[in-house]
């Protein structure tokens, strides 16, 4: 292996601990966000009578951002900085926001498409500057354990985010008791609609105000980022930053996909029968497990190593996912709803395992990664076709993921066998 170039890893500044507690609120806004496209994929399909596949439109304008803003984004964290990017970030989210009701006003459905694609463009870039911010915020053995507690706030804000949507997204207007869809209707709905949004925005400014005046203690703890990172093209020479990118891709894909499914799943007669809002706010488990289980596995990865704990969740999700497609009435929802349990450690845990290997520099490494997030845009597209073409059935659909994790089984045990980059060099260097 020839691949034997390190470089020193820095010394955690001062104020390490405050910055990552800053940082870690960003996590939080960006799952509250994404997890309120789940109960809007049953709110614009009721409104505007879509298909699922139309439906999930909605998921695939928010995904396809990442492959569209992801890879610039690198250049954007390696120009600005940590905490000029973030603020960036946070402001494209905020304009995004405020073309929801613009597009409502002219009862628009591609204008909602194109606020969540500008949402989430501004959520990729958050997203390239905090996953590695994160992991360099303090030692680096224990970058895995960091990550996954930011993470496990982020899954606090993706269950918190459904339960709250639903009861603004599925509530009044057509989906009030005995209603039908009518001009009226439709306007309450998609005010509810504006009202969620415009919310969002706002709790985005407040965000931004936050980090602004943190931004000291954030430039003090990680002042550098990789210069060398703006050229993202060098990510695609390191085979461990495209194995992780497409690790990514397939775990937020099969994620996505079962989120995306989740109320109109729980909520269909052979499953559970019970109205959407309910059945919307159900989801907020299946987020929750994940947060559950990103604090239990911040203490599990004490003691087994990254790349084998993930293995041990690949494979309960792909069982989970098997008896679903297998069953149905409480056993099958009480399976979907239990995958976010085992979902909860792969992202932070494959980022950081990727970050370990590659010989990319950091941020165009992380740059790639969240590109790979785009998964999440087309793999709902496909479990939408297959439940279109099962008449509405939702079950089959769960064989995207199933698939999903049987490869991601495979990332996890090639990670677990290999050692990590500053290993190797000590290795080929003679070292221990």
């Amino acid at each position: 292996m020839t691949e034997t170039t390190t470089t020193p890893a820095p010394t955690p500044g001062r104020g390490t601990g405050l910055a990552f507690a800053y940082v870690t609120t960003l996590f939080f806004a960006w799952g509250f966000a994404t997890s309120l496209i789940d109960p809007l994929i049953a709110a614009v399909r009721r409104v505007f009578d879509l298909s699922f596949t139309e439906a999930f439109l909605t998921t695939f304008a928010w995904f396809i951002a990442y492959g569209v803003a992801s890879l610039p984004a690198a250049a954007v964290l390696a120009r600005l900085g940590y905490s000029r990017a973030i603020l960036a970030a946070l402001a494209t989210m905020v304009a995004g926001c405020l073309i929801v009701p613009l597009s409502t006003m002219v009862d628009w459905y591609p204008g909602i498409l194109i606020a969540l694609f500008v949402i989430a463009s501004g959520v990729t870039l958050l997203q390239v500057a905090a996953n590695p911010l994160v992991a360099e915020l303090g030692a680096k053995k224990s970058s895995h354990l960091r990550l996954t507690l930011s993470q496990a706030f982020n899954s606090l804000g993706t269950t918190i985010g459904p339960w709250l949507g639903s009861h603004l997204l599925l509530t009044g207007g057509v989906f009030a008791a005995g209603a039908v869809v009518t001009v009226a209707t439709r306007g309450e709905s998609m005010r509810a609609i504006d009202l969620a949004f415009l919310a969002l925005g706002g709790f985005f400014a407040l965000v931004a105000a936050f980090i602004f005046s943190a931004r000291k203690q954030i430039n003090a703890a990680a002042p550098v980022t990789d210069a060398a990172g703006s050229n993202f093209l060098i990510a695609f020479r390191s085979p461990w930053a495209i194995f992780g990118a497409v690790a990514i891709f397939i775990y937020v894909g099969s994620e996505v996909a079962i989120g995306s499914l989740m109320t109109n799943f729980l909520a269909s007669e052979s499953i559970l029968n019970r109205p959407l809002e309910e059945a919307g706010k159900l989801v907020a488990l299946y987020w929750g497990g994940a947060m559950v289980g990103r604090f239990v596995g911040t203490l599990l990865l004490r003691f087994i190593p990254a790349g084998w704990l993930l293995a041990m969740c690949t494979v309960a999700a792909g069982i989970l996912c098997f008896v679903v497609i297998q069953t149905g009435g409480t056993t099958a929802a009480y399976a979907a709803l239990s995958i976010g349990l085992f979902n909860s450690i792969m992202f932070p845990t494959i980022f950081t395992l990727t970050l370990e290997r590659s010989s990319a520099p950091t941020s165009a490494t992380s740059g790639l990664l969240v590109f790979g997030i785009i998964g999440g845009a087309v793999l709902p597209l496909l479990a939408g076709r297959i439940a279109d073409g099962a008449g509405g059935v939702l079950n089959p659909a769960f064989w995207v993921p199933l698939l999903g994790y049987v490869a991601l089984t495979v990332f996890a045990i090639a990670a677990a066998r290999t050692k990590v980059r500053g290993e190797v060099a000590a290795t080929v260097s003679g070292g221990h």
